[in-house]
């Protein structure tokens, strides 16, 4: 990408969007457009034709998207889905129709199968049944990245998907309720210190592990992608490929944890002096989702934040916010 190219962020107030939008300007990149949903609802096919029709972006990152943790999925499952599919149907049409050169729809590690062989490569897509729990949301992705495979192969279109792992970091939604896993920790730990509370008490049997990444280690991997020599890019976004892998890319830190373990690591980030209970009427959700990174980290890019030097950053990020109470 050329440092005067005309870069489209899509969802550049989001935890994933509001890195990239950190990660290019650090980098350079002196001509971003950016709207706020107040000024373009992605969801709005006429307002999406009109924003492409007057930028022309030459390059999209497509990281707008409704999301949540397993009670937001649970409960608003019509509304994750039905966002979603209109979100990406909107953009990747008219980034096709607008001629953007590079296009990079951002996914999530829950559209693998549920039971996915450890770790999880990009050929395991549809070879198994889903989590239930985020059912909806994961096959609005799953879409997402038909469709670009669809536009490559069909318009010669260079759009490929990145699939991130579990992602933490500045920007983060702390809702007590429809937040992920480690900004809601975040914020009860927190809470539970400010309060005196004796305990906390977390969903399911803490024996579930997952991989977390720094969203600025995301980030540089986002620019990382779309800054590939031709040859390269190419590669990922080839319309039939021989070994059958649709165009994404896993972006994952390596190393999982456990929840419990997560647990007493930000138990300990903030201070918290009381004890941890878990709820073992609650969901656990899959019980390992472990990427596998390797074909980006053959390209060059490797994670670089240690989780709790992450989670140090994460928690003065909440403090430095205006829910911190």
């Amino acid at each position: 990408m050329e440092k005067n190219a005309k870069i489209y962020v899509a969802g550049h107030r989001g935890l994933v969007g509001s890195a990239i939008v950190k990660a290019l300007l650090g980098q350079g990149y002196t001509n971003l457009v950016m709207r706020t949903h107040a000024e373009l609802d992605l969801t709005s096919q006429q307002a999406v034709i009109a924003f492409f029709a007057q930028e022309k972006p030459e390059y999209v990152f497509l990281a707008a998207a409704k999301v949540g943790g397993i009670h937001a999925n649970n409960t608003f499952p019509a509304e994750f889905i039905h966002e979603n599919l209109a979100i990406q149907a909107n953009v990747i049409h008219q980034s096709y129709v607008n001629g953007v050169k590079r296009l990079l729809f951002l996914g999530s590690s829950c559209i693998y199968p549920k039971d996915a062989p450890q770790p999880i490569k990009e050929e395991h897509l549809l070879t198994g049944p889903l989590e239930p729990t985020n059912r909806p949301y994961a096959l609005a992705k799953i879409a997402g990245i038909e469709m670009c495979w669809s536009y490559n192969r069909q318009y010669g279109t260079h759009f490929l998907a990145a699939m991130p792992t579990n992602l933490y970091g500045p920007g983060d939604n702390y809702h007590p309720e429809n937040s992920h896993v480690i900004p809601a920790l975040i914020r009860r730990f927190h809470e539970a210190k400010v309060n005196s509370q004796a305990e906390v008490v977390i969903w399911g049997t803490g024996t579930p592990k997952r991989e977390f990444l720094y969203s600025e280690d995301m980030a540089e991997a986002c620019t990382h992608i779309l800054g590939l020599a031709d040859r390269d890019f190419a590669s990922l976004i080839a319309a039939d490929r021989n070994d059958g892998i649709p165009p994404i890319l896993n972006i994952g830190y390596n190393e999982d944890i456990s929840i419990a373990e997560l647990a007493e690591t930000i138990k300990e980030v903030t201070a918290y002096e009381g004890k941890i209970v878990f709820d073992t009427s609650k969901p656990d959700g899959t019980m390992r989702k472990l990427m596998d990174s390797s074909r980006i980290n053959h390209m060059g890019w490797t994670a670089k934040t240690e989780l709790k030097t992450g989670l140090k950053a994460a928690y003065t990020d909440f403090m430095n916010s205006n829910v911190a109470s």
